[in-house]
């Protein structure tokens, strides 16, 4: 038996680890049961594959981890534009209230230019 056919354990705790990390409330019970579902997808590759079970696994991790970064990423991207966002937003409210008459009076040539054009154009139908 080789290397790659004996069960590899090392990949299988990091991902256990990694697991309980990012969701600490999980049981032993419910990392056992995982377990066995990992073990059957690697198991599954390695039949179809021939690829040795070590290599699968850190594909598997790598893939994960490599999701995880995405996801964080995504995650502060969109922290980010909320931010920003908000500050626009109360800047736009704090003109507003510092200059009112202005804000109506550029609210009110806004809504005269959309008028105009919505009008041109039902009237090109």
């Amino acid at each position: 038996m080789t290397t790659d056919e004996q069960p590899s354990r090392g990949p299988d705790v990091a991902l256990r680890e990694t697991i309980a990390q990012r969701w600490g409330h999980l049981t032993a019970d419910d990392l056992r049961a995982l377990e066995s579902d990992v073990h059957a997808l690697v198991d599954r590759i390695q039949e179809k594959t021939g690829e040795g079970r070590d290599a699968i696994a850190r594909f598997l991790l790598h893939s994960a981890a490599s999701a995880r970064q995405s996801g964080e990423r995504l995650t502060e991207d969109a922290r980010r534009a909320a931010r920003e966002l908000r500050e626009r937003y109360d800047h736009a409210e704090e003109l507003v209230r510092t200059n009112p008459t202005q804000a109506v009076a550029a609210a009110f040539g806004v809504g005269v230019v959309a008028g105009l054009v919505l009008g041109a154009a039902l009237r090109r139908r």
